[in-house]
């Protein structure tokens, strides 16, 4: 997803979108891509146009100026005088909640989109027999609504999404209305059925979680405006913007899942614990929280630890603690510029560090969540 120099290409399979509107006395001015296949994480602070966009996006709201074309076809331009209704868009959307038809049972909802699109009642049932089974949730096709939890219909929901087979599936904070325990599953399976079909996303969403877990691209919008974009662990690694550096608020190191945690981009290991099943070779990332890490003058021995050797590039006062940025060093590996470790006052003052003092930071494996990425 991503601004192309002002114009959008007309010809792309995926999604383009440029769109300007206004709402009471906010202004969303985008231009955005989606690739077949992609899946691009937005976020942004409340208020931001996240929500416009996806309205705009699946017809529900009516732009002042807009030009949306998926799969080759357009849905809305507003020089000609096109509004492709919601019905005709091929567009999916799913909300936090399921909103499944509470009079029908599980298989019924997932067949409702293909036999609304002409499908006979036996070959609708088929379908939803098949997405029922790709989310998981095959044994619960009789259920109604209200005899399944809040993760086991918002697996439903994804099914119904999913069959009537979308141009592009809009997800708008899909698991937040979901348990802690539920979301984690929830989205696992998301992932993989969007993967095995090529399905392509947009999801908005506040938690870092979902862009670092689903997304391929990133976005960050503010004040109507895109912000800031690109691949998801880089934006998440450098933020450039104050909101992509708050809903980071965590280390990550980038690089592809191996026996322990992952191996970086210059071999060397980084040890993990999979917080859900990753392949090994796959695309992953390691993430930890800059609480996690400990700081040290002379390189630590113990528990197994992950430990590197940094240069203290900068100290930034974070509320109680005080965050220690460091910089590349020359005795260590790459990924190791920009980690963050926060530590009290006293600790900063007990150590006498400084910027530029040559540092260890260390952080035990069993701090350190390893998730399959983007890409």
């Amino acid at each position: 997803m991503r601004a192309v120099d002002g114009a959008l290409r007309a010809d792309t399979a995926g999604l383009a979108a440029r769109v300007t509107t206004r709402r009471g006395g906010f202004t969303l001015d985008v231009a955005v891509e989606v690739a077949p296949g992609e899946v691009v994480a937005v976020l942004g602070p409340n208020g931001s146009g996240k929500s416009t966009l996806l309205g705009t996006l699946a017809g529900l709201f009516a732009p002042e100026s807009a030009s949306v074309t998926l799969a080759g076809r357009v849905l809305t331009d507003t020089d000609d005088d096109v509004a492709v209704p919601v019905h005709r868009r091929r567009v999916g959307l799913l909300s936090q909640q399921a909103l499944l038809f509470p009079h029908l049972t599980a298989r019924e909802n997932v067949a409702f989109g293909p036999r609304s699109a002409g499908q006979g009642r036996r070959a609708a049932g088929t379908v939803a027999d098949r997405w029922l089974a790709e989310m998981g949730v095959a044994e619960l096709a009789d259920r109604r609504p209200a005899e399944l939890s809040g993760g086991q219909a918002q697996r439903v929901a994804i099914a119904r999404a999913l069959a009537v087979e979308p141009d592009l599936l809009l997800l708008d904070e899909p698991f937040a209305a979901l348990d802690v325990d539920a979301a984690p599953a929830v989205r696992a399976v998301l992932r993989r059925v969007v993967r095995d079909v090529g399905q392509t996303v947009l999801v908005v969403t506040h938690d870092v979680l979902d862009a670092v877990v689903l997304a391929d691209r990133l976005v960050v919008l503010a004040d109507g405006e895109v912000v800031e974009q690109g691949p998801t662990a880089e934006v998440l690694a450098r933020p450039r913007s104050g909101f992509a550096a708050r809903i980071a608020g965590l280390d990550l190191v980038t690089g592809t899942a191996c026996a322990g945690g992952i191996k970086a981009p210059d071999g060397t290991l980084v040890s993990g614990t999979a917080s859900e099943p990753v392949d090994e070779g796959e695309p992953a990332v390691a993430v930890f929280a800059p609480r996690s890490v400990a700081v040290h003058r002379e390189r630590p021995a113990g528990s197994p630890r992950n430990v590197v050797p940094v240069r203290l590039a900068a100290m930034e006062p974070q509320g109680e603690v005080v965050r220690l940025r460091a910089g590349a060093s020359g005795r260590g590996p790459g990924w190791a510029d920009g980690l963050a470790a926060d530590v009290t006052p006293a600790a900063v003052a007990e150590l006498g560090v400084e910027p530029g003092d040559e540092l260890w930071f260390a952080v035990k494996a069993t701090e350190v969540a390893v998730h399959p990425s983007g890409r």
